[in-house]
């Protein structure tokens, strides 16, 4: 009130002062007596202590509503017809056959036969037989001895199937024949000397083995085998073979180890210089263990190759330790993943695997093992685009003790008859150098479509030996194009197969090794051609040729191979 009674006399005042007016103020002294100031007050609340009373609302009930449409009949001839429910049409399941014989001919007189069957007595076995055959009569122009030969092949096995683990059983025989038919071209022989040699070798290979591998246990299984060598020549080699495996998870990581007992042993009744034996034997006990971690992009391993190695026959014992690291690493995923690693082994060499790289060896060999120091690689693999894959390797590696094949020297000028077949200046030893090899690989693969692939693969190496002139009938450049077609009805495929220019050491009748001369083999294509026509199911139709640019090159020295070479068949596929 006070202040509203101060602006009050603060209006009068001001509008009395600016009054356009000059006339005397008339207004009368009063004096405002307020007597008390309002203050509101706000009386006391209470509560309410009785709820209200409500009348109970009567039971609601729900009229029945019908409904109806106003119909009229129109007349129409459209009836309306029946739907069907349409189904899949599935395509018909190709059934698979899981025994099949093949049969065919060639020129060259050779017959080829191939068979599996197999079946089982209860759900839980399986057993069967692998039969192959493939021979020749021969028939080289312009040769004075017999360049026919013959593989021949029988497998058999036994696998039981059980709850926690499975085995396997199996055996074999193995027989190839091959004749000492290169001849030096270069060498006049009389008809006496030819007649008198019998230049045919057979290898005989029997083998026992088997398996067994654990399901959910540390102990994931082993392989053993043993096999018994033989040749015409009355030597014999018998090799033990036992690989226990173990492995141990550890989160995302693995700890596997692989241990090795090899007991190779040896005998040529003769070497190539006198009647004196030949024996080896080795005892090899390995420990091989790995740590491998596993990451997204990543994959190391991390492990080393122990060896304790005997020769029995000398007495000498030697502890070897060799890496065994790799990783690889996914920069992009399936199209960049490099690689990288620096491994080692060792390597025991024995007749039989050398008479499977060259079968026309003379059983006079001595027998060593190959000391792989190192073998260090880096690389890249993936895919250039969905369809095309690529694989680049560079590797290094050191050995001691590579072996290589060279020809012995002849015991005949051509007029002097010879005690054995391989003698004449046609058959081949191995001989030893320590040897670096600096190696290139390259690999693209393309999948055009469903029905055609395409692959080619280029290698070169050079080698760096320590004694030797050369790295003996080793070719510095190989490479293969393979390309295969495919539809319901048509198979069909090529590779083509170049080996470059290697060298051989050839020392005359009479003459010292230094006085050799070097010998070259030169580079050859070979073209393999093969096609096949699918009748039914069960029936199939297929021919080859070999060796269809028809090129008279040599493996080796003075074995030249066969020319162009046709053969045709059938394959039937059948159940028990």
């Amino acid at each position: 009130m006070r202040k509203l009674f101060i602006v009050t006399i603060f209006i009068l005042t001001t509008t009395s002062i600016f009054s356009q007016e000059t006339k005397k103020d008339t207004l009368r002294t009063e004096e405002i007596t307020v007597v008390k100031p309002y203050t509101p007050t706000i009386s006391d609340a209470f509560k309410v202590r009785t709820n209200p009373s409500t009348e109970e609302a009567s039971t609601y009930k729900k009229e029945n509503v019908s409904y109806s449409i106003f119909s009229i009949p129109v007349a129409s001839t459209f009836t309306p017809s029946k739907g069907k429910v349409k189904g899949l049409k599935r395509a018909p399941r190709e059934r698979l056959y899981q025994n099949y014989v093949s049969g065919g001919f060639g020129n060259f007189s050779s017959p080829i036969f191939e068979g599996y069957v197999h079946t089982n007595s209860t759900r839980y076995n399986d057993f069967g037989v692998f039969i192959n055959h493939h021979s020749s009569q021969g028939g080289i122009k312009d040769l004075l001895l017999d360049d026919s030969f013959s593989n021949t092949r029988i497998d058999g096995y036994y696998k039981q199937f059980d709850r926690d683990f499975n085995w396997q059983v199996n055996a074999g025989l193995q027989r190839d024949r091959y004749n000492y038919y290169g001849l030096p071209s270069n060498v006049v022989f009389d008809d006496a000397v030819i007649n008198n040699i019998n230049e045919k070798q057979v290898f005989k290979n029997i083998y026992v083995g088997g398996k067994i591998n654990f399901e959910d246990s540390f102990f994931q299984g082993a392989t053993a085998e043993i096999t018994n060598f033989t040749d015409d020549f009355d030597s014999n080699e018998v090799r033990l073979l036992v690989k226990p495996k173990l492995e141990f998870p550890i989160s995302t990581e693995l700890i596997n180890a692989e241990f090795l007992v090899d007991l190779t042993a040896g005998k040529f009744n003769q070497n190539y210089l006198t009647l004196d034996d030949l024996k080896y034997s080795f005892l090899n006990l390995g420990f091989n263990p790995n740590f491998e971690v596993l990451r997204e992009n990543l994959t190391v391993n991390l492990g080393a190759k122990l060896y304790y190695s005997s020769d029995l026959e000398t007495k000498n014992t030697n502890f070897y330790a060799y890496p065994n690291v790799t990783a690889s690493y996914k920069l992009i995923d399936e199209v960049l993943t490099i690689v990288a690693g620096v491994t080692g082994d060792l390597v025991q060499n024995t007749y039989r695997e050398f008479t499977n790289q060259n079968p026309y060896v003379s059983p006079t060999l001595n027998i060593l093992q190959t000391d792989k120091q190192y073998n260090a690689f880096v690389g890249a693999k993936g895919k250039l685009a969905s369809n095309i894959g690529y694989n680049f390797k560079v590797s290094h590696t050191n050995e001691k003790n590579k072996p290589f094949f060279i020809q012995n020297q002849t015991k005949t000028d051509g007029t002097l008859d010879v005690a054995f077949a391989y003698e004449a200046g046609n058959s081949f030893n191995v001989i030893y150098d320590d040897t670096k090899t600096l190696r290139f690989l390259g690999e693209i693969t393309i999948d055009a479509s469903k029905e055609f692939n395409f692959d080619a693969t280029v290698e070169y190496a050079n080698y760096t030996t320590n004694t030797l002139l050369e790295a003996w009938n080793l070719p510095t450049m190989t490479a293969t194009i393979t390309a295969n077609y495919q539809n319901k009805k048509w198979l069909a495929g090529a590779k083509l197969f170049y080996r470059g220019t290697t060298k051989d050491l050839v020392i005359p009748y009479g003459l010292l090794p230094e006085n050799g001369s070097i010998v070259k083999n030169e580079s050859y294509l070979d073209l393999n051609l093969n096609g096949a026509y699918v009748f039914t199911n069960r029936l199939t139709a297929f021919a080859k040729i070999n060796n269809a640019l028809g090129n008279k090159y040599h493996t080796f020295v003075n074995y030249q191979v066969q020319t162009l070479q046709i053969l045709a068949g059938i394959t039937y596929k059948f159940d028990l």
